[in-house]
């Protein structure tokens, strides 16, 4: 299997993209570390600690302490493709995360993006 070059890609590298993203939209920071925990389960400091240690995204993913069983709640199209016809399971964590910022930039209420 050939792995991605994101696979890879420092996490910390990629953070400061969903923070401008959602900062553009008049969303916060806090709601960007509040998707991403949501999504993980790590906590407030040990997000902080995988940003500051520069982990990549497939180690991150592996790492995290519980992925929220909700996240197959999460459908429609990032980049082109269905993120619930994702089969490699390290892009589909990935394309969820993309998902969530996505509508959170796009004003879906913080409740709505984490299937409350």
């Amino acid at each position: 299997m050939v792995k991605h070059k994101i696979y890879t890609m420092n996490v910390a590298k990629v953070y400061p993209h969903y923070v401008k993203k959602a900062e553009k939209k008049g969303r916060t920071k806090t709601e960007v570390d509040e998707i991403i925990c949501w999504l993980t389960g790590y906590s407030q400091e040990e997000l902080e600690t995988q940003l500051e240690k520069g982990t990549d995204f497939e180690t991150f993913f592996a790492e995290a302490p519980q992925m929220n069983p909700s996240r197959t709640m999460i459908k429609g199209v990032i980049c082109g493709v269905r993120v619930e016809d994702i089969e490699e399971p390290t892009m589909q964590e990935i394309r969820y995360l993309d998902k969530l910022i996505d509508e959170l930039a796009k004003g879906k209420t913080l409740d709505k993006v984490l299937r409350r």
